[in-house]
């Protein structure tokens, strides 16, 4: 009887998914692009939680499937970058029993979507997850969006701030090499650069310092988390801690590394009370506060408790605080990552940045060298970045939806009109890997990005606008963009000015086949939140300082 009330259920479910599919379908065919039906919608919860299994099984067994199937592994826009664009055309949508997944990488298509945020609206059940510590940017209302952005962006858009970036970056680096320089050192690229990038953001945005430690160092934490250590934790568990919610992870029932994380959130949440209350005890004795996102903080809790309309109430400074963590961290960190393994497989970009590197900065030590001097003669750094950023950008597609009103959108062939409710997404990864507007699209070549003036003057070319925009792009583009930067080419000047990474090459292989092995692994990318390597440790790298540097 319970087996016949199961195969009734599968039964009804699967015949209600295919009349839905179908009227889908018909509603998406008014806008005559090319569609593609697939059966299940990559958003589906329990799809969502199958997902890994059924695909391991089908790689396993080698089971073939439609050539489309591809949309429903998780990750999938890294697999095909732009063939179903340059296929279908910059326009087309798949279909599935739930919704309508419109996919853009047409220039000026991008250019409306984003100039017109009230017509393509954030999707706030996407990011509904990040609300673990409170509302945040990410999860506010449209109307309480512009509040919110403008005091995030504030402490942002200083650039007395971005010259502690500098320092700070460039010390923590300094930091690093000393650890990985050491005789029979274990680097762990993508964990030891997660570490650098949360102390530069912990001492930053937070005036919390901390010294570097490589991933191969024991951490004590004592009868408590540190402000790092907690921090640490909770990004590494971030998915089940917004899954499940912190105060669920303390029941005594869990097994011990369960409660363990939901003690580092509990204890995160205490570090960030003590760090509001400390910069509200300073700012109420007349002083101007520290300078950091807190004091931002602080000040627009002030104008909440006056204005319930205006500032931040408590629990979106603790939200917000949260988010910035989780975005402004992870992404430079998975960036640097991504770099420092191309780098490795490639000595000769390793030596034209380095050249850059060791002519802006000679005679002039380390800890000396100032972020208005410097930082905008490294062009071949932001090269480096920016060429790193367009294969591997860390949100693959941004997601948007039109509102309850039908809305015209301008291609570069016709206009179309997309039905209400619609899922539109920006596809990042297939524009920026379009051959209409990079030449030689899968290639990682970051010199693409320098052109000389005829005084041999080296510059970072803009590309047409929007071909790239791993930060997004209009009014809602990512207000941590220049801290990113900063970091990132101060870390990198630091680490090639005297040292080169490189990778430990297997018994009887040559130099092209360890160089096809580090990008294989470098290629080799899941995306849980955002896009990183599986197991950057499958490559062993040294760091040899270079004689005579």
């Amino acid at each position: 009887m319970i087996l016949l009330l199961l195969a009734s259920c599968v039964l009804l479910y699967t015949a209600w998914s295919l009349v839905t599919l179908e009227l889908n379908y018909r509603r998406a065919a008014s806008m005559r692009i090319p569609l593609i039906r697939v059966p299940v919608d990559p958003l589906n919860i329990p799809w969502q939680v199958i997902e890994p299994q059924f695909w391991r099984v089908v790689d396993f067994l080698h089971i073939p499937l439609p050539k489309y199937s591809v949309l429903l592994r998780r990750g999938w826009h890294f697999r095909v970058k732009a063939d179903i664009h340059k296929e279908l055309g910059t326009v087309w949508a798949f279909v599935t029993p739930r919704d309508i997944h419109l996919n853009v990488c047409d220039a000026e298509s991008l250019r409306e979507i984003f100039a017109r945020r009230g017509d393509f609206v954030r999707p706030k059940e996407f990011y509904q997850l990040l609300a673990a510590f409170g509302p945040c940017l990410s999860t506010a209302e449209p109307d309480d969006w512009g509040r919110h952005r403008k005091i995030l962006a504030a402490p942002f858009q200083n650039e007395s701030i971005m010259g502690y970036v500098w320092k700070e970056s460039l010390s923590q680096t300094r930091q690093m090499l000393h650890t990985w320089a050491q005789p029979n050192a274990i680097i762990r690229v993508a964990k030891d650069t997660r570490t650098l990038s949360l102390n530069v953001l912990a001492a930053i945005g937070f005036r919390r310092s901390f010294k570097f430690e490589s991933s191969t160092e024991e951490v004590q934490t004592g009868g408590g988390f540190s402000y790092r250590d907690a921090l640490q934790l909770v990004l590494d568990n971030a998915i089940l801690v917004m899954v499940v919610g912190r105060k669920h992870l303390l029941y005594s029932w869990l097994p011990a590394w369960v409660q363990r994380i939901g003690k580092a959130a509990e204890d995160f949440q205490k570090h960030m009370e003590r760090m509001l209350d400390e910069e509200m005890a300073v700012m109420n004795r007349g002083d101007k506060g520290t300078g950091t996102i807190m004091t931002s903080f602080v000040r627009a809790l002030d104008q909440h408790q006056k204005d319930p309309s205006k500032g931040m109430s408590v629990e979106e400074i603790f939200g917000n605080t949260f988010i910035i963590n989780f975005a402004g961290h992870d992404t430079t960190a998975n960036t640097l990552a991504f770099a420092v393994l191309l780098l490795a497989a490639d000595p000769e970009i390793q030596e034209w940045v380095a050249e850059e590197v060791r002519g802006v900065t000679v005679g002039v030590a380390g800890e000396d060298w100032d972020y208005a001097t410097l930082y905008p003669q490294l062009v071949r750094c932001r090269a480096v970045l920016h060429e790193t950023l367009r294969l591997f950008p860390p949100i693959m597609s941004i997601p948007k939806w039109t509102n309850d009103q039908p809305q015209e959108l301008k291609t570069s062939s016709r206009t179309l009109t997309i039905p209400p409710k619609t899922g539109v997404f920006l596809s990042t990864l297939a524009t920026h890997t379009y051959p209409e507007y990079w030449a030689d699209p899968l290639a990682w070549k970051p010199s693409r990005w320098i052109a000389s003036d005829p005084s041999e003057q080296e510059t970072v070319i803009t590309p047409p606008r929007i071909t790239y925009f791993p930060w997004s792009d209009g009014p809602q583009n990512c207000p941590g963009q220049k801290f990113s930067q900063v970091e990132f080419v101060a870390v990198l000047a630091m680490l090639l000015r005297e040292h080169r990474i490189r990778p430990g090459r297997k018994e009887g292989e040559s130099e092209g086949e360890m160089q096809r092995r580090v990008t294989g692994v470098v290629n080799d990318c899941d995306a849980l939140m955002i896009l990183r390597m599986r197991d950057a440790d499958q490559v062993n790298v040294r760091c040899e300082k270079v004689q005579g540097a």
